[in-house]
């Protein structure tokens, strides 16, 4: 009988530390999506001393929270073995914590330029179920299509016809490997140059993943309007 109790309060207690740690689990993994809040420091102070700065994107363990002296929430991560520190909250994701999602679109729609884009890949990363899926991959299409014209800009200024003239390569190589191209390949944005008007156009992936996968979706009408552009 008191070896049935022992078993009983053993599982008992098994059971609490299971429940713990499962409690915990949706804090533990974090994502830094807002890098200029990202100073890693050794306190939770503005003035303590400063680790390092952290990417967008830079995955953590988060280990404990605390309120610093002036209010502000801190977390204590761990970024790798031996680093470890202190980030704002607000500079952090946890993809497991309910909400989250729609915390990272306001910070999407915040944004500008090649910051709304990282910061919609990180959505799409890490919410593949969302919702609000479709919200992110119009904001990060509408971006693509400001940033090709940007990028025309840009690569006309630095290939003119003098520039060019006298180069073995045809012209439009020039274009197709452009430097400017490569942050947003990382991206996975992916831009059509047209050789005739020297021009860059976003691929428009993310419209025609909304119309396949999300038809009924308010943002289904700006895909199609995009599409119809493309054509």
């Amino acid at each position: 009988m008191r070896s049935m109790r022992l078993v009983a309060a053993s599982l008992i207690l098994w059971s609490g530390l299971c429940l713990a740690v499962a409690a915990r689990e949706p804090w533990s993994r974090a994502v830094v999506v807002d890098e200029r809040l990202a100073a890693l420091r050794q306190s939770p102070a503005f003035d303590a001393p400063l680790v390092r700065r952290l990417s967008r994107g830079r995955r953590v363990t988060v280990m404990a929270t605390r309120r610093g002296p002036e209010g502000i929430e801190y977390c204590r991560v761990a970024v790798t073995r031996r680093t470890r520190g202190w980030l704002q909250r607000e500079s952090l994701i946890f993809p497991n914590k309910i909400h989250e999602d729609e915390r990272l679109l306001r910070l999407i729609n915040e944004s500008e330029g090649f910051d709304r884009i990282a910061r919609s890949r990180l959505f799409l990363q890490y919410y593949p179920q969302s919702k609000l899926r479709p919200v992110a991959l119009a904001a990060s299409a509408e971006a693509a299509e400001l940033a090709a014209l940007e990028l025309t800009r840009a690569a006309r200024r630095r290939f003119t016809k003098e520039k060019l003239s006298g180069q073995t390569a045809p012209e439009y190589t020039y274009y197709l490997n452009f430097s400017g191209l490569d942050r947003y390949n990382r991206q996975g944005i992916n831009f059509i140059f047209n050789r005739q008007s020297s021009s860059f156009y976003y691929n428009g992936a993310h419209w025609r993943e909304i119309l396949r996968r999300y038809p009924r979706s308010a943002e289904a009408q700006r895909a199609l309007r995009a599409s119809s552009r493309g054509e």
